[in-house]
This record gives C-alpha cells, structure tokens and sequence, in this order.
C-alpha cells in the first residue's frame, strides 16, 4: 500500500534511460530498485529520503521527449532531437505546485528528536498538522509506548469528529496548572543502562518484524497445540531420494517440501484454515499460498511464500523453496515473492529446537511450526504385541486465531499433518 524512499540515484536535472534504476524503496516486506519505464530528464524529486509515498502518488515529475504525442497515420521523418524537445510544453509552477501539495504540507511541520516517529507517522501527523504536543499525548500501543498507524488515524478519526472549541486568550503563567495525563495503556518501564552495556539501535526491517509482532498479538487470541510425529518413513524416503535427486537437478533435498506438501493436503482437508478475517466477515482463499519463515544473515526475518503450493508436484516445491530461500538470504526477492501467503510454515527445528508458540502473520489466521527430528525410543504396536523401537520423531507446534479457529479444527487439522507425515508412503515418486 505505500513505501518509503531509501535513497534516490540520480539528481534533478539529470538525464535518464529507459529501465535505469532511479529510486531505491522499501515496503514492509523487501527493498527494491524501481527503473524508469521511459526515458527523459528527471524536472523535480517530490518525495525526498525517508519519505512515504502511496501506491499511485507521484513521486518525481520527468520531461519525457514526445510524451501526449499522437502516431501519424503516414510515415515521417524522424525529427531532431532538438526539433522534438521545443515541441514538448515544460511544466508549468502551477503543475508542480499541484503535484507538491503533499509534500509542501509536510514540509510546514518539523518534530524534535524527543518523541520516536516512524515515517509512515510522521508523514500522517505532517498531514493532518498535528502537532509535537498532540503527538505526545497519543498513547502508543506500539513497540515501549511508540505510536503506530493505527493509533495515530483512531486519533485523527477522533479528533475530526470532535468539535473544535474557540480558541481562549492564553493564561498567565500564574494560572497554569498541570494535570495528571489519564494512563489509557501501559507504558514500558524505563531501562536501566548499566556500565559496560551496549546499545543497539534496531534497523528499519526490525522495527517493522516488531510492530508486526505486537499487532498480531493484539488482534488475534493466540491458542497453540502441540503433537508428537513419527516422521521415520520420512526419513528413511528422504535418504533414499536426496541424492538422486541432486545428482538430477542440481538441487538439494530438504524435508520442506514434505512438509509443506502434508500442510496442502491437510488445507484441502480443512478449508476453513485458509482463511483472513475482515472485521465480521470471513475470507475464504481459493488459492494455497504457503508463505516460509527464513532467517535471514543480519538475524532478521523475512517470509517469502510458494503460490499455488497445491499444484506442485514435491520436485516442483523443492525447486520453489530452494530458489525462495536463496533469493531471500542473498537479498534478491522481488515485492510479489513476500506477498498474497494463506497459511505459513516456520522450521524452528532447524535452530536445534524442539518445538515453538509461532506468532500469526496478519492477515492469516494460522502457522505450524516443526520442530527438530530427534531419534527416540518409541512403542510401536505390532502384531506380535507392543515393541520399543528407536524412530524419528518430531514435535509440531500449530497457533491459531481463536476468533474464527477453534480447538477442534485446529487440533483436527494439526492431527492430519501428522497423519499424512507418520503414514508417508516410502514409494512416493519425486
């Protein structure tokens, strides 16, 4: 829905080609360049770094050479550069006064260091012309108090519909009186900085993974079940197979894909998983977007997401998550990789960890979180009677929005995914 400018490559006045990366953006999810679609010279930069920028909002005004021209009927021809560029009217003030009224708003507004402001909450308050004070007695539910978005348009929601007193003569400073501000939310203890103690500032993808944690959190009741797989034939079949397949396509086989090919059977199963909430409406997907929790090198955390897991054979997926995975830790996914997921899985097993609680990512109402293949002694009934035996075995962790998910589909689900994993036929093709 919007993005915020990182840093632009090229200055007013300068000239650029066609596909030449001019801007460099980030969204919520991953940063990109974006090229030019035509070539010209770059008139005026409207939105500067940091800056937040709506989807459709102009960003920079271009002199493109023959722009508004229409294709003549009878071959011409070509005219000089020269010819064509006295041809092309320059923007008028009044133009550029019209594309720079967002930003002329903005500009009438400056903020002290005391009070954290992301852009986003700054270019709203900038906006609406609210001030440094009005701003510190909006009690942020963000990240130690911070004002998030929601929060700062609940308060530009309250404060257009409340009438605006007449403005009174200013007080003597004799008859000022400060008053206790009411505490409508819990405010972080202050830290306390001890000798020796290093402060770290959090980059801008850390701030986002934040916030988005503690949206979650505050949107959805978070229920979590637990159950325990014997993936045994899952490991003897990956065995057999990993090889073979690497040998064939270059690529390593990892238990991903097999999990997520008994989460896609386990959705067609339960439909009602793949779902999003709108207020009091329900959104069932037609579509099974997988998204992938990935760590990433710098220790944050991105999600990029398999479209249309269901219609990929296990070579196919392993192909997806192997390119997906690559792409994310080496800072190469586009804005579509990291978006449209209907359900999502997190590996925690691979950190050496047992099991987890995975957080939702909004606005999906569920995530399985496997944990680490551990070798065991486990009863296994046979014919003969009851054997202990050593197995493969694994824990998985299923977190659900308790608004629309309850205990029986998400347990019901969560047990299917452990069927499908427990019973894995060891002739399954790849």
């Amino acid at each position: 829905m919007e993005a915020t400018i990182i840093s632009w490559m090229f200055n007013e006045g300068d000239m650029v080609k066609e596909d030449d990366s001019v801007v460099e953006i980030a969204t919520d999810k991953v940063d990109s360049d974006v090229p030019t679609p035509v070539s010209g010279k770059i008139v005026k930069i409207l939105k500067q770094k940091d800056e937040v920028a709506k989807i459709g909002e102009a960003i920079a005004i271009m002199e493109v050479a023959g722009a508004g021209e229409t294709v003549a009927e009878q071959p011409q021809e070509p005219k000089s550069h020269n010819e064509v560029k006295t041809e092309i009217p320059a923007p008028t003030q009044e133009d550029i006064k019209e594309l720079e009224k967002p930003l002329a708003a903005a500009a009438t507004q400056e903020f002290s260091g005391d009070l954290y402001l992301s852009p986003l909450v700054k270019n709203i308050a900038q906006q609406e012309n609210i001030s440094e004070t009005e701003l510190k007695s909006i009690k942020g539910s963000g990240l130690e108090g911070r004002i998030t978005k929601e929060d700062i348009l609940v308060y530009v929601s309250n404060r257009s519909a409340t009438p605006q007193a007449v403005a009174a003569p200013a007080p003597t400073p004799q008859a000022v009186v400060s008053a206790p501000v009411a505490q409508s939310a819990p405010v972080s203890a202050p830290v306390q900085i001890g000798e020796g103690d290093e402060i770290i500032q959090m980059d801008r993808v850390r701030k986002i993974i934040a916030d988005a944690m503690v949206n979650s959190k505050r949107t959805s009741p978070h229920v979590t079940s637990f159950i325990e797989t014997d993936v045994t034939n899952v490991v003897k079949w990956r065995t057999k197979h990993k090889d073979i397949f690497e040998k064939r396509e270059g690529e390593k086989l990892t238990y991903m894909p097999i999990f997520v090919k008994a989460i896609v059977k386990a959705i067609q199963d339960f439909p009602l998983i793949n779902v999003s909430v709108d207020g009091d409406k329900i959104i069932k997907k037609k579509n099974i977007n997988i998204g992938m929790a990935t760590a990433l090198p710098d220790g944050n955390l991105i999600v990029p997401v398999i479209k249309n897991a269901d219609q990929l054979s296990l070579s196919g997926l392993a192909k997806a998550i192997n390119d997906l995975a690559y792409r994310a830790r080496n800072k190469k996914l586009r804005p579509e990789d990291t978006q449209g997921a209907t359900y999502t899985i997190s590996n925690v097993g691979g950190f050496g960890n047992l099991m987890g609680t995975p957080i939702i990512p909004q606005p999906q109402v569920a995530i399985l979180a496997v944990g680490a293949i551990v070798k065991k002694p486990a009863v296994l009934e046979t014919k003969d009677g009851d054997v202990i035996a050593i197995r493969n075995l694994m824990f998985m962790s299923h977190s659900y929005d308790h608004r629309v998910v309850d205990g029986s589909l998400g347990g019901m689900f969560l047990k299917h995914v452990h069927d499908y994993l427990q019973n894995w036929d060891l002739n399954t093709e790849i």
